[in-house]
């Protein structure tokens, strides 16, 4: 067995409130358990995807009335074109918009594109949610039935 190695977090309570009902909704016995279970996702997911070609979502709230920010983001999506497959525009509320873009292609392109637009005043939250993309060969044809 590996060596166990204690160490102490600080934590504002309202998040530890909010990691405790985390972990009793998904019956972990403490929290030790549940932040290894947690450290490992985080780890096993960028070792998955390092490197490889990946698809995902970049989701993103922002201000709209921030001065030059919708330009600059219209801007840094045009200039990542390559790697945008679609994107969705809501109006939150008189303010704020989502915006979620729709990605597919190398890894460290698609985070470049996230931390530019975190980077942005007036941005208020990115999420990037990416997932490998595994590539299948195979023989037949996809014709349609009625050619």
């Amino acid at each position: 067995m590996s060596e166990l190695y204690r160490f102490g977090i600080s934590l504002e309570k309202s998040l530890i409130d909010a990691f405790d009902e985390h972990i009793a909704a998904k019956s972990y016995k403490n929290r030790s358990e549940a932040i290894r279970d947690l450290i490992r996702n985080e780890l096993s997911d960028k070792k998955m995807i390092k490197g490889c070609v990946v698809a995902g979502a970049i989701t993103m709230m922002y201000d709209h009335h921030k001065r030059e920010l919708v330009t600059t983001l219209m801007d840094l999506q045009h200039d990542h074109q390559s790697i945008i497959i679609s994107a969705q525009h809501v109006h939150m509320d008189h303010h704020n918009c989502l915006e979620i873009i729709a990605v597919k292609g190398c890894i460290r392109e698609i985070e470049k594109l996230a931390a530019s637009m975190r980077a942005l005043v007036g941005v208020l939250k990115v999420n990037l949610s990416v997932s490998a993309v595994r590539t299948h060969k195979h023989s037949h044809s996809h014709k349609a039935y009625n050619e």
